[in-house]
């Protein structure tokens, strides 16, 4: 449920004629926004691969990825209250560093961010629409064809156009939050019927060839993807009341919900599933609905899950194709991309090169799990750039109040985001390999535009990068 360049309430007429955002978000609308962008796929699809990690104890690779995404969103704290523009990681880099390459890279991994996120979604649904209506096509290639049919599906809505709202998040939100406190409930519900097994949350069963602490970085590393989303509620900025004074108190208690939420999630799966059962297939939760609620219809909670990763990846491939629509019309990018459909006034060459790199990452790639890890990848990455970004940019004033995170927190943020993202997590290679040919091609990108813009004269400003409406991906 991100904000997206071009998406968004209508604008109103600022004092020097230029439109600006409509501040129509209060606290309580700000809340549910953010938590509706945090929940989603991870938790619905990567718990059992968590599990497959750590054993019983799934929810502490949970409660670290949430204690690291806290660390992190206290940086985005300060820059957003300090800089409350709708803007977002690009806009922090460009601002810290002034190296308009490097401020592309950090635009262009997120923008990859939410193509791989959207793609781990897209395999989520075909796989949960598998399970749910017994078509018995889990692991094979009838998931890749239902996971690539229904991407064209969303890349036909994003041709389209879709204007989203803050009443259409709200719905989102909770149909999404309903599914997670229905797993919660039938946990509460079989234990207080003395089914199920809640010793086994407490049980350890590392992996032996990593032992206990790797274990733990390794599921962490899976579970972070179920914490991003919190980031791209700085988009919204330009549309709250007070900005400076409601983000802190806003952001901090969307994350503390959603870590709860997803910490009970997991205790409710690992009692009623063992963790090797859990760990197969990409459909855990739908496991725990047919083991602690067989009466409970599976198809009903199929719909639910389907409807919230549906969701996680219609808005990501808005928010990817409109941020390289925007990239294009800053000249970072070929122009081309940057063409708008004449009658539907949609980024459909964007919107078309998009879908295409989302094609061959559900064809190549496929699981859940590397595109996920991806995705959490590429944000760590950036989150580690955001996390300098605060320190460096602590020389600079403004003149109004705004938070300001003690220094320690930013430090320890950028050491854990750097840590985890490194390879002696045990990260299976081919995620770097993913990242790395993503970020590539547009490398390439970038040096074609730069020879196009030198040739013609052209220059990229300053002014358009620090203004640029850059989103980022939700779960």
């Amino acid at each position: 449920m991100a904000s997206v360049a071009g998406i968004g309430p209508a604008a109103e007429p600022a004092s020097g004629g230029s439109p600006s955002l409509v501040r129509v978000m209060g606290p309580w609308l700000l809340l549910l926004f953010i938590v509706g962008d945090i929940l989603g796929t991870g938790i619905y699809a990567l718990t059992g691969q968590v599990a497959k990690e750590v054993g019983g104890v799934v929810w502490l690779p949970f409660l670290v990825a949430f204690a690291v995404a806290l660390l992190t969103a206290f940086s985005y704290l300060e820059l957003v209250t300090k800089y409350p523009q709708a803007a977002g990681a690009a806009l922090y880099t460009h601002k810290a560093f002034g190296i308009h390459f490097v401020t592309f890279i950090v635009a262009f991994a997120v923008m990859c961010s939410g193509i791989t996120s959207a793609s781990t979604a897209s395999r989520a649904f075909a796989a949960n629409f598998s399970s749910a209506f017994g078509l018995g096509l889990d692991g094979g290639i009838g998931v890749t064809l239902v996971a690539l049919l229904f991407m064209a599906v969303v890349a036909i809505v994003n041709f389209r156009g879709v204007g989203e709202s803050v009443k259409a998040n709200v719905v989102l939100t909770l149909v999404e939050l309903t599914g997670l406190l229905i797993i919660i409930g039938i946990g509460m519900w079989a234990l207080g019927y003395g089914e199920g097994d809640l010793s086994r949350a407490f049980q350890f069963n590392p992996n032996a060839e990593k032992g206990v602490f790797w274990s733990v970085v390794t599921g962490t590393t899976l579970a972070f993807f179920a914490m991003v989303g919190f980031e791209d509620s700085v988009n919204m900025a330009e549309e709250c009341r007070d900005p400076s004074r409601i983000f802190p108190r806003v952001l901090l208690a969307g994350l503390a919900i959603t870590g709860a939420i997803y910490v009970l999630v997991s205790i409710s799966a690992i009692a009623l599933v063992p963790p090797e059962q859990l760990g197969e297939g990409e459909t855990p939760l739908l496991k725990v609905v047919s083991a602690g609620a067989p009466g409970f219809p599976l198809w009903v909670f199929g719909i639910i899950t389907m409807f919230a990763v549906a969701n996680s990846a219609l808005i990501n491939m808005l928010m990817a194709s409109r941020l390289v629509y925007g990239m294009s019309r800053e000249r970072v990018l070929p122009a081309a991309l940057g063409h708008v459909h004449a009658g539907r006034r949609t980024p459909y060459v964007a919107i078309l090169f998009t879908t295409l790199l989302a094609f061959g990452l559900i064809t190549f790639v496929g699981g859940v799990k590397d595109l996920g890890s991806t995705t959490a990848l590429l944000l760590l990455c950036v989150f580690t750039v955001v996390n300098v970004a605060v320190l460096g940019l602590r020389k600079d004033r403004v003149p109004h109040a705004h938070f300001r995170t003690p220094t320690a927190l930013p430090i320890l943020g950028a050491l854990a985001c750097a840590f985890l993202a490194g390879p002696w997590t045990g990260r299976d290679p081919v995620q770097y390999a993913i990242a790395g040919i993503l970020v590539a091609i547009g490398v390439v990108l970038w040096i074609v535009t730069v020879a196009v813009n030198r040739a013609t004269g052209q220059a990229l400003s300053t002014a358009e990068l620090e203004h640029s409406h850059l989103g980022g991906p939700v779960n």
